[in-house]
């Protein structure tokens, strides 16, 4: 999925690039004063919004998001399985072992609890708790690319109003009125494109993720619970399995017929047509 992204992304930068080409100047397109007013008035007004430590964070989200993959659901739902089955052979104290073993912190943190012999209100409140505030600092980071897309096309204004200011004080000088119109019309356009191509991107695609993870964590929780509580494996799977979309389940459906044997549905409908005849007839 990673590579179709991949391949996708430069078509369709390809394409958008070549409509610039097609029936213009490149050059046109590339005004270093435009792109000094739009870069250096949304930096400024970053920095005066948030402190550099949050900004930090931010690339750091950034580049995690695009470099390290997501465990699927199913891996994780296999995981708690194999788990599930080692508490029951082995006791719980040999989750330990797994628990240095595991990368993923909150399935750490999880079998941490587990295996300290937390008490299941204990557990859920726990990982609940951090659940919350891992959406929080999730959320921030998103906030932080929303405002700096929101910085970039009120810059790119202001590089057009410059260019406004300069092209009115050039009047009568054609040299002055050239050289002010790129800014004007180029400052706008980096705004906008700095601000719909990679920002407002970039925090949907965290945002996309916090919920991927979020639903790892809610099925790594409810694993872990049941764990706890020595809930049959096949139980637990066929529980752990409704996270997860049908066409990712391996589950059969139970046959028709087997539903009516369970219910008896045919005898049923015997027993109501005899009463229907048994009316009729009186």
């Amino acid at each position: 999925m990673k590579n179709k992204n991949l391949i996708g992304l430069i078509l369709s930068a390809a394409l958008f690039v070549v409509g610039f080409v097609l029936h213009g100047n490149v050059s046109l397109y590339f005004n270093l004063s435009g792109l000094l007013i739009v870069c250096g008035g949304t930096f400024s007004a970053t920095l005066i919004s948030f402190k550099f430590e949050q900004l930090r964070i931010v690339s750091k989200v950034l580049r995690a998001a695009y470099r390290k993959p997501i465990m699927k659901e199913t891996d994780i739902i296999n995981i708690l399985i194999d788990l599930s089955i080692r508490s029951r052979m082995e006791g719980i104290l040999s989750l330990q072992d797994k628990e240095n073993e595991t990368t993923i912190l909150f399935l750490r943190r999880a079998l941490g609890c587990l295996v300290d012999g937390y008490k299941i209100d204990q557990i859920r409140d726990i990982l609940n708790t951090e659940m919350y505030f891992f959406r929080l600092r999730r959320e921030d980071s998103e906030r932080v690319l929303r405002s700096i897309a929101d910085y970039l096309p009120a810059f790119g204004i202001v590089g057009s109003v410059v260019g406004l200011i300069t092209m009115l004080g050039g009047i009568g000088d054609t040299s002055i009125i050239l050289q002010a119109i790129p800014i004007a019309l180029t400052s706008t356009l980096y705004g906008l494109i700095f601000s719909n191509f990679f920002f407002l991107p970039f925090a949907s695609n965290i945002k996309e993720r916090t919920n991927q993870e979020l639903l790892l964590q809610k099925i790594i929780m409810e694993g872990v619970i049941s764990i706890n509580s020595e809930l049959n494996p096949v139980i637990l799977k066929t529980k752990l399995e409704s996270f997860l979309t049908p066409s990712d389940r391996e589950v059969q459906l139970v046959s028709y017929a087997k539903i009516k044997e369970r219910f008896n549905i045919e005898r049923e409908l015997k027993r109501e047509e005899k009463n229907r005849d048994a009316e009729e007839t009186e």
